[in-house]
């Protein structure tokens, strides 16, 4: 879908029924099963979930990403380890796209990437979003054959996987000269397929030859491979930064590492014609070649563990610069199959005498690779190829202190500092939090206590807990005390942001506004009398959606008040999960309130969330009630615990 963007909303609709990105490699087996006279896997699979639904997903071996319409409902899939990437957003209607950059370019800031172990079911008459939980593979049971007819077996695991994504096109394999590498390298040689290998690694005469470009040198010539050797210098790394940080969208120093040892060796692969290129991405993950394996009680559940979050730490990096270089990605170690079977392999067979990913360098040798090569203990990518050191120098030169902060100059528009208003409820917490998912710099919390309980500006129960936040999260807390007398209580939230913005030097600042132009269009007149950018991230987000978001997302918050019919206070001090949701939802569509409170029916308070590093408890509280529908939580001490 790369490029591609749906946008569904009560004033249009969806112009296509279909649209997808895939590589289904069982695709002609499938089409002769159920009779098709498809084309191409795309029209396959298209048939596919016509004639089967859901379950058509169980029979697919490939990758895919796709956004099926069958009546009002539209259902949108990625591939299980997630491979192809999508995004969306759920605000004035539901729209979605295969990069969060084209969703930005639409003035989206909440942008959430659909977790592969899900699917979004969105209704179009109703506009609301429902997620579809899936199975991941299990490690149980595990085989209990010896490591040596394993390994046989495995062979067969890997050709399989490797020919099945064979192309007619000319094709390119990432090549460092690791294992993983080399063994699709030479697995291709047996195939008598006609490719190209390609290792990129930085040219200073001040440094020692990358490790990487001495092995691929030395494999290649063994093997009798054709290798592509793309050394750029110290001058040139910057240029290439220029373009690598906003196309990954993460100033992350990892990832910006990796993400330049690929763009380079991909740039290379188009310009010499080819439209496919192969990475052993992944046979870290199923084979245990991390130290974190090592230091595992259980091996296999660490690899789950790894793959769980390859979508979000690698594959969408990957995705994006082979994508930007005309080039598909291809990626045998994820073939469903063969996770299948590589995560039920005994974790002592993974872990031998100090060798990581024994087994497959058992095969490697199997195979026919030399001892030197199969045993190599291999150095991530951005190490090998001295990136690295490249990136350190830079940093250097240009008087940063860390590489992150180096980095960030490269992604603009992420890189402003903001202050966030803080309320200790949910959507103004969760707003500061969509803002740093997004890379960007919040520098402080900044909330006023009014003394008015019934302001219309601020909220006002458990206030004086935001200070635990501030303490629980890391960041700076600026506050600032209020009268709560209407309109001239925007003097003092002035006065409070310019405060945070001399102290601070913040850019802009963050609102947890949902819907209330009474609040927004206040806040935004005094940012601009600061000269200040405004963020919105939530703004009319669907309620519901933001809701089960902020849970998913694993906050923990409460009700601290409530104002409303259907609502008392057993309501309040207890864990909003999605059972609670549920029940709202009930209460919203039986009498109409507003499912985050947005109306004023509840007030919230956030004890945990991802960004917490410390949690709130409540140690003495007491229940202040009005009237059968409306009370407050009181609470009189609360602490940090460690988490």
């Amino acid at each position: 879908m790369c490029g591609i963007i749906g946008v569904f909303g009560r004033e249009n609709s969806l112009k296509v029924d279909f649209v997808s990105d895939c590589n289904i490699y069982n695709w002609k087996e499938l089409n002769k099963k159920y009779r098709f006279e498809a084309e191409n896997d795309s029209e396959l699979l298209f048939n596919l979930l016509q004639k089967e639904g859901l379950k058509a997903l169980d029979e697919l071996d490939g990758v895919y990403a796709f956004a099926f319409r069958s009546k009002n409902k539209l259902l949108i899939a990625r591939d299980i380890v997630g491979v192809k990437p999508v995004w969306y957003n759920h605000s004035d209607g539901f729209c979605f796209a295969s990069e969060k950059k084209e969703l930005e370019k639409l003035g989206i800031i909440n942008i959430n990437e659909l977790n592969p172990r899900e699917i979004i079911e969105y209704d179009l008459d109703k506009d609301r979003l429902k997620f579809i939980e899936r199975e991941f593979f299990s490690i149980k049971p595990e085989h209990k054959e010896i490591i040596e007819i394993l390994s046989r077996k495995l062979e067969l695991k890997i050709k399989e996987a490797i020919s099945k994504r064979i192309p007619k096109r000319k094709f390119g394999i990432l090549f460092s000269g690791g294992i993983d590498s080399t063994v699709l390298a030479l697995l291709m040689k047996k195939f008598k397929q006609d490719f190209t290998c390609y290792t990129a690694a930085l040219d200073d005469p001040n440094l020692k030859e990358p490790q990487d470009l001495t092995y691929a040198k030395k494999v290649a010539k063994d093997l009798g491979l054709k290798l592509r050797v793309i050394k750029i210098k110290l001058s040139d790394v910057e240029k290439y930064l220029k373009k690598i940080v906003p196309l990954i969208e993460d100033p992350n120093v990892v990832k910006v590492g990796v993400a330049l040892t690929l763009y380079v060796a991909c740039e290379k692969a188009m310009k010499d014609g080819c439209k496919v290129i192969f990475s052993g991405l992944g046979s870290e993950e199923i084979f245990a070649g991390y130290q974190r394996h090592k230091e595992s009680i259980n091996v296999n559940n660490e690899c789950v563990s790894g793959l769980l979050k390859m979508y979000e730490r690698d594959l969408y990096r990957d995705d994006v610069v082979t994508m930007y270089n005309k080039l598909e990605l291809r990626v045998p170690f994820l073939d469903k199959t063969l996770v299948d079977y590589s995560l039920k392999i005994p974790g002592k067979y993974k872990l031998v005498y100090g060798h990581e990913k024994y087994i497959l360098r058992l095969v490697a040798k199997n195979f026919g690779l030399k001892d030197e090569f199969a045993m190599r203990k291999k150095k991530a990518a951005q190490y090998g190829s001295n990136f690295h050191k490249a990136i350190q120098k830079l940093t250097n030169k240009n008087k940063f202190k860390r590489k992150s902060e180096y980095l960030k100059t490269f992604y603009p528009t992420h890189n402003v500092k903001l202050g966030a208003l803080i309320s200790s409820g949910k959507d103004s917490v969760y707003a500061m939090y969509t803002m740093m998912k997004q890379n960007y710099l919040v520098e402080c919390m900044i909330t006023l206590e009014s003394k008015n309980l019934d302001s219309y500006m601020f909220h006002t129960p458990t206030i004086e807990l935001v200070k635990l936040q501030s303490e629980a999260t890391g960041i700076p807390l600026v506050t600032y005390t209020t009268k709560g007398e209407k309109e001239k209580e925007l003097d003092d939230l002035k006065a409070a942001i310019k405060k945070a913005k001399e102290k601070h030097k913040i850019e802009g600042i963050i609102t947890g506004a949902l819907f209330s132009n009474y609040q927004r269009k206040r806040i935004e007149k005094i940012a601009d009398s600061l000269s200040l950018k405004i963020f919105n991230p939530l703004w009319h987000i669907n309620q519901e959606t933001e809701m089960r978001e902020i849970v998913r997302e694993g906050f923990t918050f409460i009700m601290s008040k409530v104002a409303a019919d259907g609502l008392n206070k057993s309501w309040l001090n207890k864990s909003i999960t999605n059972k609670e949701i549920d029940d709202l939802v009930k209460l919203s569509e039986k009498i109409g309130m507003n499912i985050a409170g947005e109306g004023g029916e509840f007030e919230t308070l956030v004890l945990d969330g991802p960004i917490f590093n410390k949690k709130i408890n409540i140690k003495k509280s007491r229940i202040m009630e009005e009237d059968e529908n409306t009370a407050t939580l009181m609470i009189e001490k609360a602490e940090l615990l460690e988490k």
